[in-house]
């Protein structure tokens, strides 16, 4: 009889970072949550469907209304339907959060790669131009950029006179400056894989510059790069409420959880569930990326056992 020895099925990489990750249970129940409130914001004209109602529909009849079965969470000043409104909100913020992360993510991995990359004069000056980027106070920069009259900069009055344009302008604002944190890890990250055995084989056999970059790199450096997108989009999302919040992001009829409190803070003493419901939606969802961002920072380390 012949002896054979076993040998376990080695267990690829994805599979223990998810293994990690479960095991991560605050950044599962972050995970859970989001995706709740993801699935409410995106169910919101279902949710006017089944309730029959409109959630910008004013009824002065039931100004201030209180929590009952036909107002979830009560109504505002102007009889519309808080919940409706939150779940209107929710799908502004999280649109802005995401898509703004990604663009920041998008610029920061580029600017990155080709520092780390090439490196020499080209590193330094992207790198100074990114320390001038992080040098800049944030939101003074962003309350001047925001107050820019569109019409005076030449634009098309297509694009000034739409109604969505507080959000195409928020969007490009924050990824505009937000892309430095992406950008120096993937610099930082780009220096070392650029001297391993597997990129100088590539450069060996007369593989282009953006081939190796896109085939041999990239791929290696996704974990950081998901990681610190994760962590940015709430704060992005905490960047958005502060500058709706002031009268400068997301402007009404377009509703956004940061004009909501905007639209409460004088009503603190009438009406408090007003700016409570769109707080707390604000903190917990906050809250809740930053935990995933650290599950998943955990769960991708590659030198956790």
């Amino acid at each position: 009889m012949s002896r054979t020895a076993t040998y376990a099925a080695p267990r690829s990489a994805w599979y223990m970072a998810r293994h990690r990750f479960l095991r991560h249970r605050l950044a599962v129940g972050s995970a859970l949550f989001l995706l709740l409130i993801a699935f409410l914001s995106v169910a919101a004209p279902m949710f006017e469907a089944a309730r029959g109602l409109d959630g910008n529909q004013v009824n002065l009849f039931a100004r201030f209304q209180l929590p009952s079965a036909d107002a979830w969470l009560g109504r505002d000043e102007l009889g519309r339907d808080v919940f409706q409104r939150l779940l209107q909100g929710g799908q502004v913020s999280l649109l802005v959060g995401l898509v703004t992360a990604f663009c920041a993510a998008l610029i920061g991995t580029i600017i990155g790669l080709i520092a780390g990359y090439h490196g020499g004069w080209l590193d330094a000056f992207l790198m100074r131009c990114t320390d001038s980027v992080i040098a800049l106070p944030l939101l003074p920069l962003l309350i001047v950029m925001s107050a820019l009259d569109l019409n005076k900069l030449g634009l098309p009055v297509v694009i000034t006179e739409s109604e969505n344009i507080s959000l195409y302008r928020i969007i490009f604002l924050v990824a505009l400056v937000g892309w430095t944190t992406v950008a120096r890890l993937v610099r930082g990250a780009t220096l070392s894989l650029r001297e391993r055995d597997f990129v100088i084989a590539a450069q060996s056999q007369g593989a282009s510059a953006f081939r190796i970059m896109k085939v041999h790199i990239l791929p290696n450096l996704m974990s950081p790069i998901i990681v610190a997108t994760t962590l940015s989009v709430g704060n992005i999302i905490l960047l958005e409420s502060v500058l709706s919040f002031l009268g400068l992001g997301i402007q009404p009829p377009l509703p956004s959880w940061g004009n909501l409190l905007t639209n409460a803070q004088e009503l603190v003493s009438t009406a408090p569930w007003l700016a409570i419901y769109p707080g707390i939606t604000i903190i917990a969802t906050v809250a809740a990326f930053n935990f995933l961002g650290d599950g998943l920072q955990d769960a991708l380390d590659p030198r956790a056992s």
